[in-house]
C-alpha cells in the first residue's frame, strides 16, 4: 500500500498520527473529549451572554461594531489561506529544486518527486479546507448581523416576549456556529505549520505535531486567557462567577 501511494510506511505512520491529533484536539475543544471546560467552549457562553444583552439595547451601534471587526478578521485569514494555495502551486513548480534543499538537511529523509508532490496535494487540501471554513464562517457572521437587526428593539417587560427571546435565541446560535467554522479554519491553519515537518522527515513530522498539539491544548485548557474568561475577581462571592457551568 505504502508504494501505491508512493509513501513509506513511517510516513503513513506519522500522518495517521497526525489526522488523530488533530481530530483529538478538535473533540475536546469543542467539551465532546474531556470535561474540563476549554476557551472555546467558555467564549461559546459569551456568545450568548452577549446577544442577551444586545438583546435589552435600544442602540446597537457598539453590536454592530463587534460584527463587523469579527468579519473583517475572518475574510483577512481567508486571503490569506487563498494566497498560502498560491505558494503551493508554486511549491509544485519548483519540486526539483526544493528537493534538492531539503536533501542537504541534516535531519531529511530521502524522499521522490512523487512522494513530495503528494505531499503538497495534502498541505493544498489542509489550505483549501481552512478557505472554505473561513469563507463559511464570514457569511454565518453576516447573517448573525441580518439576526441581530430582526432582534426586536426592548419596552420593558415586552422585550421578554416569545417572539424576543426566539430571536436571540436565534442571533445567539448563528454567532455561535459562525465562531465554530471559524475555529476550524484556524485549527487547520495551525495545524499546516505542523505538517511541514514532514517535507523533512516522518519523526520530524511527529515532533512537529507533538509540538504544535502542545501549545494548542495549553491555550485551550490551561492559558491566561482561558482564567480570564471563566474566572472572577478576588474578593466576590460565587454569584459572579461566569464560568460556562455556572450559566
Amino acid at each position: 500500500m505504502g508504494d501505491s501511494f508512493h509513501l513509506s510506511t513511517a510516513d503513513l505512520g506519522a500522518l495517521g498520527f497526525f489526522l488523530a491529533a488533530w481530530l483529538l484536539h478538535t473533540l475536546a475543544s469543542d467539551g465532546r473529549l474531556v470535561s474540563r471546560v476549554s476557551l472555546t467552549t467558555a467564549m461559546n457562553v459569551q456568545r450568548e451572554a452577549w446577544m442577551r444583552t444586545m438583546a435589552e439595547r435600544e442602540i446597537r451601534i457598539v453590536d454592530t461594531a463587534i460584527m463587523s471587526g469579527l468579519q473583517q478578521g475572518t475574510a483577512f485569514f481567508a486571503s490569506s489561506s487563498l494566497i498560502a494555495l498560491g505558494g503551493c502551486f508554486a511549491l509544485l513548480g519548483a519540486s526539483d529544486q526544493v528537493l534538492a534543499v531539503l536533501n542537504d538537511l541534516p535531519l531529511s529523509a530521502t524522499s521522490s518527486r512523487s512522494a513530495f508532490q503528494m505531499k503538497v496535494f495534502g498541505l493544498v487540501l489542509m489550505l483549501a479546507f481552512a478557505f472554505f471554513k473561513f469563507g463559511w464562517a464570514y457569511r454565518l457572521f453576516n447573517y448573525c448581523s441580518i439576526l441581530i437587526g430582526a432582534v426586536p428593539i426592548p419596552h420593558g417587560e415586552a422585550s421578554r416576549n416569545p417572539v424576543s427571546e426566539t430571536a436571540v435565541w436565534r442571533a445567539a446560535r448563528m454567532n455561535v456556529l459562525a465562531g465554530k467554522h471559524f475555529n476550524s479554519g484556524l485549527r487547520a491553519v495551525f495545524f499546516s505549520i505542523g505538517y511541514l515537518g514532514w517535507f523533512v522527515d516522518p519523526i520530524v513530522f511527529v515532533l512537529s505535531t507533538l509540538l504544535l498539539l502542545a501549545v494548542l491544548v495549553r491555550r485551550q485548557f490551561f492559558s491566561a486567557a482561558r482564567q480570564a474568561v471563566i474566572g472572577q475577581p478576588p474578593g466576590l462571592g460565587k454569584s459572579w462567577s461566569i464560568r460556562p457551568d455556572s450559566q
